[in-house]
C-alpha cells in the first residue's frame, strides 16, 4: 500500500490522486454523452460540479453521523482552536452513500431548476457512478482506509502512517473487490443504457445493484470507524433502505410504462 507517494518533491495522497483521475474521466464520458446527444455540455459540466457539491456534504454529514460520540471532546475544549479540532474530527472524512445520496439530491435540484431533461440525466449518468467509485477503491486500497478483516488471503501493509491498523496485519483487499464489482457493473449498466430498454431506470438499477454489492461486501470489511445500527453497520442498513426503495420505484416506473403502451 502507497498512502503518499512524492510527485515533483511534494507529497500527495494515492487516495485523492485516484479520485480526481476517476472524477475527470467521468466528466469527460459524460460530457461526451451529453454532446452526442445534441445537448450543451457545458450544462453538464454544471450538472457534474454541483453533484461534487452534493458529494462533499452528503459524504461529511454522514461521516459526522456516525461520529457523533465525538462531539464529547467539546466539553473539554480550552478555545476556539480546539472546537475547531473537535469538529474537523467529526466531520473530517468522508461516506459513499452520504457522498451518493447528497449528489442526487443536489442534481435532482439543479436538473429541475434549470428545467433539464430528468431521464436523459438519470440514465446517462448511472453507469459513471460505479466507474468512479471502482477507481476511487483502488485509491482506499493504496491508502489503507475501508480496509478488510484478517486473513490469510490478503495483503500486509507497513509502515502506513496514515491508517496504523492496517500494518503487519494480513487483510482480506475488499477494496479491490468492490473495486473489482463496480467496474462490472459499470460495464453492464453501459451496455444496457446503448440498448435502450430501460429508459428512465437506469438509476434506480444502479442503486439496487449497488446496494447489493455493498452489504455483503461489508461482511469482509475490518475497519470499525464506519458505525454500526444494531447488528448491521451503518452501510448495511442503508443499502437496505436504499435497495427497497429503488426496487419499488422500478416496479412502479415498468407498471407506469405497461398502462402507457395500453392506452
Amino acid at each position: 500500500m502507497f498512502p503518499i507517494i512524492d510527485i515533483f518533491g511534494r507529497q500527495l495522497g494515492t487516495y485523492a490522486i485516484m479520485a480526481i483521475i476517476g472524477a475527470l474521466l467521468v466528466g469527460l464520458l459524460f460530457c461526451r454523452r451529453i454532446s452526442k446527444l445534441g445537448l450543451d455540455d457545458n450544462e453538464a459540466i454544471v450538472f457534474l460540479l454541483i453533484c461534487s457539491v452534493g458529494v462533499l456534504l452528503g459524504g461529511g454529514l454522514l461521516y459526522g453521523i456516525t461520529n457523533l460520540d465525538h462531539l464529547s471532546l467539546l466539553g473539554s475544549a480550552k478555545n476556539l482552536s480546539d472546537v475547531f479540532e473537535v469538529f474537523k474530527l467529526v466531520f473530517g472524512g468522508s461516506v459513499f452513500y452520504g457522498g451518493l445520496i447528497g449528489s442526487i439530491l443536489a442534481g435532482l435540484i439543479y436538473i429541475k431548476a434549470k428545467k433539464l431533461d430528468m431521464v436523459i440525466y438519470s440514465d446517462n449518468i448511472s453507469p459513471f457512478i460505479p466507474l468512479f467509485h471502482s477507481i476511487a477503491r483502488v485509491g482506499c486500497f493504496l491508502g489503507g482506509c475501508c480496509y478488510g478483516i484478517e486473513s490469510p488471503f490478503g495483503f500486509t501493509a507497513h509502515g502506513n502512517m496514515l491508517v496504523p491498523q492496517v500494518n503487519d496485519v494480513s487483510r482480506f483487499p475488499v477494496q479491490l473487490l468492490e473495486a473489482l464489482l463496480n467496474f462490472i457493473l459499470y460495464l453492464v449498466l453501459l451496455k444496457l443504457l446503448k440498448s435502450g430498454k430501460f429508459r428512465g431506470k437506469m438509476l434506480y438499477i444502479y442503486l439496487m445493484s449497488y446496494a447489493c454489492i455493498r452489504f455483503f461486501d461489508e461482511f469482509l470489511r475490518g475497519d470499525e470507524i464506519r458505525g454500526f445500527v444494531l447488528f448491521l453497520s451503518t452501510s448495511q442498513f442503508i443499502s437496505i433502505l436504499i435497495g427497497c426503495t429503488a426496487l419499488a420505484l422500478f416496479i412502479i416506473s415498468l407498471k407506469h410504462d405497461k398502462r402507457e403502451n395500453q392506452m
